[in-house]
């Protein structure tokens, strides 16, 4: 925000962008509240909309019209009246808060209208006191970005907006059947029938295959083991032994329905493929001829979820993005999936990799006065990128590699949370090096990363020793662990 020198609000917001202090807040918000306000306008032609379920209030500046504050019916009609009435008003910019989904059906349409729409958190607004009344409320947004205090939140193109659509359908279709898994699981041991620990996972094919042969009637504990599949740790009569049970009428039919949501879940994922597939092969192929890279030994003993999609998604997002971002240690397609759908492939809205992260809510936050931590807080988000990436970050534990081998050396200093949130944040840093700058990740191994920490110590050691007029001397045994010997 660009102040003049004449300006009384100039000492108001710190040129370091830390917080205002309650006083400073208060005055600013009276400089604001006044009519003789004297901040430098950004948005001449704003106005400010408070979204609710029934209907949306709409504020645009006095002298526009008589009434410069309407409501209309959240209806298609009333929105379309809302877009005649701005135009008429000579509104050009529109600032709105993301309320429930109420929001979605409004943004498209001022969209379509060619206006600048503004999506704004409330917890922005919050900051800055102001009235709460659904009148004021939109009145108070329109104060606030007439003079450019509301930053636009990001929303990703249409073609993303409609594959992540696509994306989340298909996730909760994925948490649907995990649900019936698990209650399969409890009616089975409600009957004292033990297939799960006989059976790693009830949704593979020796779990399905015996599940419906109890629900087509079957009760023999040795004609349902023979349904074992060959792959199976546990012998066949190691699994007749757990397949004893009490086939009670209503448990019998309550398993037999978790069993139909399951196929039904079932084929609404595939469904879903199908979409995704078609809507994936209509971008443009950005792969510049360059043919994917094979994958490793190490990526092809990633462990494939059992939800997979039912196609060759890799392809299609290195044709989609240009990058194979499940090169990346503890990324799996699937993870490279949500990365597209949520943040999309195009990474200019963010003009660092620090920026990015911010977004994602990784980044510390951090309370400073006087240049110096005075607090540190937590950012809570429910961001799905962020999740997915955490979860990314919390596989590492195991992984004999670069980023497993730091996310180790983290987690024994500073614990697993702090690890598993830096680590999700250099993933995140990886990504977006990959999506702007066309970068390819290389593994450099666990070895690379314990010689590099040694020199490191080895460095410190010497720097201290000096500064207390000591030299370090190596031993036989020292040379001879690093094989200079």
């Amino acid at each position: 925000m660009k102040q003049t020198k004449s300006s009384p609000c100039a000492r108001a917001i710190p040129a370091h962008g830390g917080q205002l202090s309650r006083k400073e807040r208060r005055e600013l918000a009276r400089q604001v509240q006044s009519e003789q306000v004297t901040l430098q306008i950004v948005h001449s032609n704003a106005a400010g909309i408070d979204v609710g379920k029934n209907t949306h209030y709409v504020a645009v500046p006095p002298d526009r019209d008589a009434e410069s504050v309407r409501y209309f019916d959240s209806c298609t009609d009333g929105l379309q009246q809302m877009v005649a009435w701005l135009k008429k008003c000579g509104i050009t910019s529109v600032a709105l808060q993301s309320t429930g989904v109420y929001w979605i059906a409004l943004y498209d349409l001022l969209q379509e209208a060619d206006f600048e729409v503004y999506l704004v958190n409330a917890r922005y607004t919050k900051s800055l006191p102001g009235r709460k009344s659904d009148v004021q409320e939109s009145q108070w947004l329109m104060k606030l970005h007439t003079y450019g205090l509301l930053p636009n939140s990001f929303r990703p193109p249409q073609e993303i907006r409609w594959l992540r659509s696509y994306w989340r359908q298909r996730q909760n279709h994925v948490r649907s059947a995990a649900s019936c898994i698990h209650r399969m699981d409890k009616v089975l041991t409600e009957m004292n029938v033990r297939l799960s620990s006989a059976v790693t996972d009830l949704s593979g094919a020796t779990g399905l295959a015996i599940i419906q042969a109890i629900v087509d009637g079957e009760r023999d504990p040795h004609e349902l083991a023979a349904y074992r599949d060959p792959r199976v740790k546990a012998t066949q009569e190691e699994i007749a032994r757990q397949l004893h049970g009490n086939w009670q009428a209503d448990l019998l039919f309550r398993l037999k329905q978790e069993l139909q949501g399951y196929r039904f879940y079932q084929t609404l994922i595939a469904e879903c493929d199908q979409e995704l597939a078609q809507l994936l092969r209509a971008f443009p192929d950005r792969s510049a001829g360059v043919a994917l890279p094979e994958e490793t030994r190490k990526n092809r003993r990633k462990k494939k979820r059992g939800n997979s999609p039912q196609f060759d998604l890799r392809q299609l997002l290195y044709l989609m993005s240009g990058v194979d971002l499940a090169r990346i240690d503890g990324i799996d397609v699937i993870t490279a999936m949500t990365v597209v759908a949520e943040a999309g492939y195009d990474m200019s809205p963010w003009p660092t990799a620090d920026h990015f992260v911010s977004w994602l809510r990784l980044a510390p936050d951090n309370r400073i006065s006087g240049d110096k931590i005075i607090g540190k807080g937590r950012t809570p988000t429910q961001n799905r990128l962020s999740q997915a990436l955490k979860m990314a970050a919390s596989s590492l534990k195991a992984s004999k590699t670069y980023l497993g081998a730091q996310f180790r050396r983290l987690r024994a200093r500073r614990g697993p949370a702090i690890a598993v949130k830096a680590m999700a944040a250099k993933l995140a840093r990886l990504v977006y090096n990959m999506l702007r700058h066309g970068m390819e990740y290389v593994d450099r191994g666990t070895e690379f990363y314990e010689q590099q920490q040694r020199e490191r110590r080895l460095h410190a050691l010497t720097k201290n020793a000096a500064q207390l007029g000591f030299q370090l001397v190596p031993t036989e045994l020292s040379l001879a662990g690093t094989g200079t010997i």
